[in-house]
């Protein structure tokens, strides 16, 4: 009965460690705001990334209260703020706050969201900050008063895909308790054993078993969004660098996994060898 109950502990720990390990890491980087900023905000460093939204966002400046005459000079001067502003000092602030409010548009709960146009996709980046940034830069070089948006959108998914933010923001929290839950699992399954190696060894090929599905699906995973264009060039480069700094940061939550893995096999291989060893020497 005691292999039983710890044979059942053992499997039932594992398959709560598969939910609950991804769970926390999407929790902990994609759910919570500041995750979310420190995954994305190496993202503006990309000089490529930075040009395109930097275009991008200037490109949407109201410069219709300037002079006719000096319409000639408006777009030359908007070129150039878009060149120049990545290398503005306030930039790495205005990048950070527009990650900021992108976040809590996408993540916001829609009965509550009282945000005038909030987009309905699962991403959407408001580059506002960016446009203020470069409207300031403008307003400097000509005089000229521009009014920047209080908000600028660039939508990135579908809005089919608002479903899936609701479900990792409701979900995702959970699984805190399932690794709570596994705990208590290969505790009891420890407890229960008679030969305590063979849960060593079991929890020590789940986790190397855990850690190349886990992989196996960040690669297909990765791929599939890869593969949903946004239709527009700004967002699909947004999403793959995303992607890719996400891939690498949970990349790292496999390999300490697998390690841990391997760690509690071989404990389990010497725990067995030195029970074997007590064994022959007290006969």
């Amino acid at each position: 009965m005691r292999t039983f109950v710890s044979a059942i502990a053992t499997v039932l720990g594992i398959l709560l460690a598969a939910v609950a390990v991804p769970a926390i890491w999407v929790d902990r980087n994609v759910v919570q705001e500041d995750g979310f900023v420190r995954l994305a905000a190496p993202l503006g460093k990309d000089s490529e990334f930075q040009r395109k939204l930097a275009a991008a966002a200037v490109g949407t400046i109201d410069t219709g209260s300037a002079p006719g005459f000096l319409s000639g000079l408006i777009q030359p001067m908007l070129e150039k703020a878009a060149e120049s502003m990545t290398g503005l000092p306030g930039y790495p602030a205005a990048w950070e706050e527009t990650l900021r409010r992108s976040h809590r548009l996408s993540f916001a709960d829609p009965a509550k969201d009282s945000q005038p146009g909030a987009s309905a996709s699962s991403l959407t980046l408001d580059v506002a900050p960016l446009v203020t940034l470069g409207s300031e830069e403008i307003s400097r070089a000509t005089r000229l008063p521009l009014d920047p948006p209080k908000q600028t959108l660039i939508n990135i998914g579908h809005p089919a895909q608002r479903e899936w933010t609701e479900r990792l923001a409701t979900y995702a929290p959970m699984g805190y308790v399932l690794a709570i839950g596994s705990v208590v699992a290969f505790l009891l399954a420890f407890v229960a054993a008679r030969r305590r190696w063979t849960v060593l060894l079991a929890a020590g090929f789940g986790g190397l078993a855990l850690a190349g599905l886990w992989g196996i699906g960040l690669q297909l995973g990765s791929a599939r969004a890869q593969a949903t264009d946004t239709g527009n060039a700004v967002a699909n480069m947004f999403r793959d660098e995303f992607l890719a700094a996400a891939g690498a940061d949970f990349q790292t939550w496999i390999t300490t996994t697998a390690a841990a893995g391997a760690a509690l096999a071989a404990a389990g291989i010497v725990t067995l060898f030195a029970s074997r060893k007590r064994a022959r020497t007290s006969r």
